[in-house]
Formats: structure tokens, sequence, C-alpha cells
């Protein structure tokens, strides 16, 4: 596989459409979620990004999956090898953050958001997890595709910290972008609900250099309110649908 060179990149190849899918672009082709065949089809929309989750296995690999579950396997209490006992539902096996990310890396109009997820086994664990999704992503030299999102405001920091670069959005809500500015932050992520309950946060965000996202997204009414109110991204399971109302505004 041959994959571009950071120096060969230019910031601007990347779509600049709002377009996050979320786990992959999976609903329309009933595709397994967090796949690399949703990866795949998230890049062939031309989703400005693609959202995917990252779990820590008990021997400290890390995987992409929504749930801690994975067929009924506690992934932090398994081994990689006994993860790869199950497959998903089109054959795949659950795929590693590795992998994930040089299929990603094949391209570079999609960028890979890559949410860590706040462990069940304590905070440490969780700023262990920022920290080697951080130390993966430089590794393979993808920096420039990858973006982070958690709902770990200690892991984020302890990315934030493991890589300054770091373009770090939070998720769970409680941080008003002030106080995400002030710990280094590149933006927030909220749930849509809490986002228009307070919609003075997109304005104070933007005040300060931050970027803006929403999940999730999935009915027009919602997308049009975020569109009209110039939020950077909205995070959806239906990127067509997205796609069509951007159309449609043009």
């Amino acid at each position: 596989m041959t994959v571009l060179s950071l120096s060969s990149i230019a910031q601007d190849s990347f779509h600049s459409n709002p377009v996050i899918a979320h786990r992959g672009a999976w609903k329309k082709n009933n595709l397994p979620q967090n796949s690399i065949a949703s990866l795949r089809e998230a890049i062939r929309l031309g989703c400005m990004g693609t959202e995917f989750d990252v779990w820590m296995t008990k021997d400290e690999v890390l995987v992409v999956n929504h749930d801690h579950d994975f067929m009924g396997m506690d992934i932090e209490e398994s081994t990689y090898t006994e993860l790869l006992s199950q497959k998903l539902s089109n054959g795949e096996k659950i795929p590693t953050l590795e992998e994930y990310l040089r299929e990603g890396m094949k391209q570079t109009g999609t960028r890979l958001i890559l949410e860590f997820k706040p462990s069940r086994l304590g905070v440490e664990r969780s700023e262990r997890v920022g920290e080697l999704s951080v130390l993966t992503v430089k590794k393979l030299g993808a920096e420039k595709w990858v973006d982070y999102i958690t709902f770990s405001y200690e892991g984020g920091k302890k990315a934030i910290a493991t890589d300054p670069q770091a373009n770090v959005a939070y998720l769970t809500g409680d941080k008003s972008p002030a106080t995400l500015k002030e710990d280094g932050f590149f933006g927030f992520d909220y749930n849509i609900r809490l986002v228009k309950l307070r919609a003075d946060w997109i304005t104070e965000a933007q005040e300060l250099g931050l970027t803006t996202n929403a999940w999730t997204v999935n009915d027009t009414e919602d997308m049009t309110w975020l569109l009209d109110r110039k939020v950077d991204f909205i995070t959806t399971d239906e990127p067509e649908l997205l796609f069509d109302l951007l159309k449609e505004r043009k």
C-alpha cells in the first residue's frame, strides 16, 4: 500500500463540507458500523470526516468498535486474539486502529475522526487509551488525517499533552467553550439537544476560534437549524440526507 507523506498533502485537499459520517457510512447499505466497509463508503460519498470508536483490549491492542462489548465479549477484559474468534456481519474481523488508519490514509479527501472511549476500568486507563491512540497516529504518520473526540476530559487532556498539535474535541457537554479553550481543546462536539439549549455556546466557541459540532443529527429540521448557525460539522447516521440538503441550499 502506498501512503502519501505528510509533506505531500495540502490541508485543503480534504473536503470542506460539514458532513461527518457517524461510525462510517453504514445505514443506507446496511454495513457493519465501524467497519472498513463503512469507512470506504464514507470516503466514496465524499464526507469531510468519518467518525469511529476506539477501545483497548486487555493486552493493550487498540481496536475499532462502538460498544465495550464485541459479540458477547467485553473488549477491555478480552485479548485481541480472543476477539478474533468472532466476525462482523459482512465477514470482516474487528479492525485494529492501525488497520483502520492505514485504510483511511490511502486517500486525502476524508478526515478520520477518532473517538477514544473512556475506560470502564478507571481514569488511568482512559488516559492510557488517549495516549496510545495519539502515539499510534504519530507512529503511522497519520496526523494530517486524524482529529480526536472523547467523552473523557482527562483522556482528552492526556492526548493534548502527548501531542500539543493534536486537534481534540470534547463530547460530554459539561464544559463551556471558555474552559475548553483554556485546556487546549480544539472545539466542542455536543449532543444536538444540548446545543439547541445552549445556542449561545455556538457563538462563544466561534468567537474563541473553537470548532463546533453536534451529534447525532438525523433529521432535516435539526440539520437546517445547525447550518443556519454556521456550525463547522454535523455528525450523522444519514450522510446522504445531509448532502441532499446541502445541495438544495446552494
